[in-house]
């Protein structure tokens, strides 16, 4: 901790609260008016808040919406959306912090204005309100008649201890990535939030249903129309592979740059590796690559491998056998990822290369798959079952 950060922590909070509104002024940041769902007079009116995670709040807002009977919108602070994922309700983070004024205002638009909330990774939703304190906010909230979700997002409930156990190749053996100690407090946290409230529970990747079994999957959501590429797969005499490191630790980078490299080195493979590239000039990137090669740590999958399948691409990575049959039995369909540990990977890649065509079968699948599972249809089954209809 810096010597600011320590002496800010020194100040009482009014204080804080006064020189940070300030700040907000003179940097041009306003207190935002009152969110407004775009149809108010719908009998279903859903706030899905605060996290927008690679902007599934505001794709899972759209996907209800398709219901006429459901009008949505998302909301998040604008210091967690570096990315400028988008939004519908934006919030500077100071104010969200600091002004009073803008809590009990959002506070009281939920009350009048919303039938149900969905909270995303278990943040507070109404900024330091009742000490910043999500469980009391949530019951704050659902003592105005709000009907409240919850929705997890990945390391805000994936249980450090139980991964590690579970899987040799987890990121939570050592400190590399996170103190493990202290996010195992911080889950435990938030896994008595959940317990506490007993409401719908939902998870956004099928591997997190170990940690909450009794939650239901709602798939991620991609629009696959700027992934759909009609260049071939595994047709070059050498195949590009494409890794793209955007968390290292987290894609086990380092433990398969080596092989990757390796296999270059032979002419075995065009290994190509980007990173500090914007979103936007990903799909051409994916359509230029035969294989994908995604993450090897966690043992699920999520929106970068959903955007690699929608583009036909054959995407090699490491998911659990607990998460396949999840999300096939949650969707009827097998998920067409080609399975490889780092232990293996030099392996599976090899075979790839001797029986091109029965990768070619299973790249081919991926934007089927995609479209079955994460174009918003399924998601939205879910929360309306789920959640937004349930008894």
């Amino acid at each position: 901790m810096s010597r600011r950060d320590d002496l800010w922590r020194k100040l009482p909070p009014r204080l804080q609260d006064a020189m940070a509104i300030a700040i907000a002024r003179v940097r041009g940041e306003r207190m935002p008016a009152p969110p407004m769902p775009r149809n108010p007079d719908a009998s279903v009116r859903l706030m899905i808040a605060p996290a927008n995670y690679a902007g599934q709040g505001y794709r899972w807002s759209r996907a209800v919406e398709a219901n006429p009977d459901v009008s949505a919108m998302n909301m998040v602070y604008d210091s967690i959306n570096p990315f400028g994922y988008p939004v519908d309700y934006p919030v500077p983070g100071r104010i969200a912090a600091h002004s009073r004024r803008w809590q009990r205002a959002q506070l009281k638009a939920l009350h009048e204005i919303f039938t149900h909330m969905l909270i995303e990774a278990e943040m507070k939703p109404l900024g330091s309100l009742l000490g910043g304190d999500v469980l009391a906010q949530a019951q704050s909230i659902r003592a105005g008649g709000v009907r409240i979700g919850m929705v997890c997002h990945g390391s805000d409930i994936r249980l450090p201890s139980r991964h590690a156990a579970a899987d040799e190749w987890s990121p939570f053996h050592n400190d590399d990535w996170v103190p493990v100690a202290a996010l195992e407090e911080v889950v435990l946290g938030n896994l008595r939030v959940l317990s506490e409230l007993e409401e719908p529970t939902f998870v956004s990747t099928p591997g997190l249903l170990l940690d909450v079994p009794n939650a239901m999957l709602l798939p991620v959501v991609i629009d696959a129309e700027p992934w759909q590429t009609d260049e071939p797969v595994l047709e070059r005499a050498v195949p590009r592979v494409l890794h793209v490191p955007s968390n290292p630790l987290v894609k086990g980078t380092a433990e398969i740059m080596p092989i990757l490299t390796g296999m270059h080195a032979d002419g075995l493979i065009e290994y190509v590796t980007v990173s500090g590239v914007s979103h936007v000039e990903m799909p051409a990137l994916y359509a230029g690559a035969d294989i994908v090669v995604d993450q090897f740590r966690l043992g699920d999958y999520g929106v970068a491998a959903c955007e690699a399948m929608a583009a036909g691409r054959l995407v090699v990575s490491h998911v659990s056998e607990q998460a396949r049959t999840a999300v096939q039995d949650a969707s009827g369909v097998e998920l067409p990822i080609v399975e490889a540990t780092i232990g293996n990977l030099g392996e599976v890649l090899r075979d790839v290369l001797a029986h091109r065509e029965r990768y070619r079968d299973i790249a081919a699948q991926g934007p089927g798959f995609v479209t079955t599972v994460h174009d918003g249809r399924l998601s939205r089954t879910v929360l309306e079952e789920g959640f937004l209809f349930r008894d």
